[in-house]
This record gives C-alpha cells, sequence and structure tokens, in this order.
C-alpha cells in the first residue's frame, strides 16, 4: 500500500501550504516588515545569541519573554500568557483541545487560510460565514450562523487577513456575547491598527487574544503569544509541546522588545507608507483599493491573472488571491513595503494592468 492508501482522505485533498520563491524580486507577498534589524543593534543581538546554552533545552516557559511581552504590549494582569511557535502554533494547539466530536469552528469567510486548514486537521467541522461584497463584517449572518451550529470555537481576525479592515470593536463584543465557547481574536497586525481587544483579555470568560512578533519584524523567530482566562490557558497549555520556543529565538524575542522603540518607528513609517501607497493606487484608472489597518493593501484588477505575472516579470512579487474565494474575484494583495519599494510598484503598475 502507498501513501495515498494510508493518509486520511480529508488530507489527501488538500494542497500544502505555498511559499513562492521570492529569489531576485521585491517581496511584497507575505505581510513581512522590509527592514531589516538596524545596524547598531546587529553585534550587540550576536553577541547573545552566541551566548546561548544551545546544548540544553530551552525554558519551557519562555525564560522571562512573557513578563517582558505583558509589560510591552500592556496585558492586563488578570490575563496569562501562553506562547507559541508563531501564532499560527497556538491556532494548531486551540483546535487540538477543543476537537471533540461534533464540534465546530466558525469563521467570515475570506479568512486566514489556516482557521479553515486547522479544523480539516483536527476533525472539527468548519463553518465559514461570508463576508460583504465589501468585506464588511455581515453581523447578523454571523449571530445567525453562531445561534445554529453553537461553534467550540469561533477565529475573529482583527484587522483580516486578507482583506485588511478592521470590524467595528461593538461588532465583535456582539460575537462574544452570542458565543457559547472560546472566541479567538487574532490580532496578528495590531501594531497596525487603531484598536484592540487587549484590554478586556483575561476580564471576559471566553475571549483569547491571539498575537505575533511576526508583522512587527521578526517573522524570523517564530514567536506567538496568546492572552486570556486562566482557566482556558491552562487546558491549552496541556497540548502545547514542552520545549516550543528554542532558545535563540527566546534570546532574540527577548533583545528585541527590550529596544521595541526601534520597530516601533519602522512600523509608523509602514502606517504612512501604507495611506500613500492606498491614495495612488485608488488614482490608478481600474483599482479599487479597499481599507486596510493592517500592512498590507488588497486590490481589484481587471485581470489579476495577468497583472500578476507581469508584476513578477517586472521583479515585484505580491499575492494573487483570485479563485481563492468567490468574494476575492480578480483581487491581487499588497505588503507595504519600503518608499522605495513602493514607488517601484506604483511605477510599474500602470503598465501590468
Amino acid at each position: 500500500m502507498t501513501a495515498a492508501d494510508w493518509i486520511r482522505p480529508e488530507i489527501a485533498e488538500l494542497s500544502a501550504y505555498r511559499v513562492a520563491d521570492a529569489t531576485g524580486l521585491i517581496k511584497l507577498d507575505a505581510m513581512e516588515n522590509p527592514y531589516p534589524l538596524p545596524e547598531g543593534l546587529r553585534a550587540e543581538l550576536g553577541q547573545r545569541l552566541a551566548a546561548a546554552a544551545l546544548n540544553r533545552y530551552p525554558d519551557p516557559h519562555g525564560g522571562g519573554l512573557k513578563e517582558a511581552l505583558r509589560t510591552a504590549f500592556r496585558i492586563p494582569a488578570a490575563a496569562d500568557i501562553l506562547l507559541g511557535n508563531g501564532s499560527d502554533e497556538l491556532i494548531t494547539l486551540v483546535c487540538q483541545a477543543l476537537a471533540r466530536p461534533g464540534a465546530c469552528l466558525l469563521a467570515a469567510e475570506p479568512s486566514f487560510v489556516m482557521y479553515r486548514m486547522n479544523a480539516v486537521f483536527s476533525r472539527l467541522e468548519y463553518v465559514g460565514v461570508p463576508l460583504r461584497p465589501d468585506f464588511s463584517l455581515d453581523l447578523p449572518a454571523m449571530l445567525a450562523a453562531i445561534a445554529q451550529h453553537r461553534p467550540a470555537v469561533v477565529f475573529v481576525a482583527y484587522p483580516n487577513n486578507p482583506t485588511g479592515p478592521r470590524y467595528a470593536r461593538a461588532e465583535v463584543e456582539a460575537i462574544l456575547d452570542a458565543a457559547p465557547g472560546l472566541v479567538v481574536v487574532d490580532e496578528a497586525y495590531s501594531a497596525f491598527a487603531d484598536d484592540s481587544l487587549m484590554d478586556m483579555a483575561g476580564s471576559h470568560p471566553r475571549l483569547l487574544v491571539l498575537r505575533t512578533l511576526s508583522k512587527l519584524g521578526l517573522a524570523g523567530i517564530r514567536l506567538g503569544y496568546a492572552a486570556g482566562p486562566a482557566d482556558w490557558m491552562a487546558q491549552l497549555d496541556k497540548v502545547r509541546p514542552p520545549y516550543n520556543i528554542n532558545v535563540l529565538s527566546q534570546v532574540a524575542a527577548a533583545f528585541a522588545l527590550a529596544h521595541l522603540a526601534e520597530f516601533d518607528a519602522q512600523t509608523a513609517i509602514l502606517r504612512r507608507e501604507r495611506a500613500r501607497l492606498a491614495l495612488a493606487l485608488a488614482a490608478l484608472p481600474g483599482v479599487t483599493v479597499f481599507p486596510s489597518e493592517a500592512n498590507f493593501l488588497l486590490l481589484r484588477v481587471a485581470d489579476a491573472e495577468g497583472t500578476f505575472a507581469k508584476l513578477r516579470n517586472a521583479g515585484i512579487l505580491i499575492k494573487n488571491l483570485h479563485g481563492a474565494h468567490p468574494l476575492l474575484l480578480n483581487c491581487l494583495r499588497v505588503t507595504v513595503g519600503t518608499p522605495q519599494e513602493n514607488e517601484r510598484v506604483l511605477s510599474v503598475l500602470p503598465t501590468c494592468l
């Protein structure tokens, strides 16, 4: 018998998460901070990494990172913190812990693809509630689906990936009031957004706020964190691998949090560039730009596949979302880059439309 005979059918039907080769291209496809670590900090970080005890297992509790995160991001004292190998691992842990027979995962869509994929991995029933055509939240439809399916967990991306908008806080609070189980508010793009539910973490009995350091400029170290009520976090900690945050990531994250002002300055630049890029793109004939509080912009053009291919041939890699969901017809997602990278997009794109 071959692997295909043994693998679960629903897994065999999936496609692996694809990461495009960006060699030689301006990389604007993965919502990364385009700025490398400032030169003045590299030597100091190198010394700290060199002193790390690579021969020992890492501290299973994060080596002081929880306390540093609490201080840096004003996580309420009432909330417990759980660390993950990126926020992706924390999504997986939630799904594993809740995967009893008949349990349901509910999310608006289109949204982060890993919600649906983890539902499949953990054999949770997946219920997707379509957004409105303008990518705003259809709150009545969400509340009706919650009442019908009684989900074990609702995922709300805040702001939403891949569309960009941040739903109204009152809409998320309505979901919290209606949901019978856990509500995970995924704030991966919190550094670029104008609101957060972190102030409620630990005080609301069913709220888990999920974040990552990836968009801040530390995608390479893979560190995510979740804040929520102690009883939920204690249960989720049971399915966490004991050494899931490696020693180099612990050292690098602690160092970065001690120099958070450097990353905040980069975030401020990207916020300004997002506004400038959105205005310039919206002025192009045949381009629709959707509102965004993340570090990317969603565009609709006449021919997404043709435009994507021409941009790639011109040395610019963005994300082609055409075909990913019916609402994403002819949509492209562009990460906000450096001013120079954004200028290159603006100079090339008109010839690619």
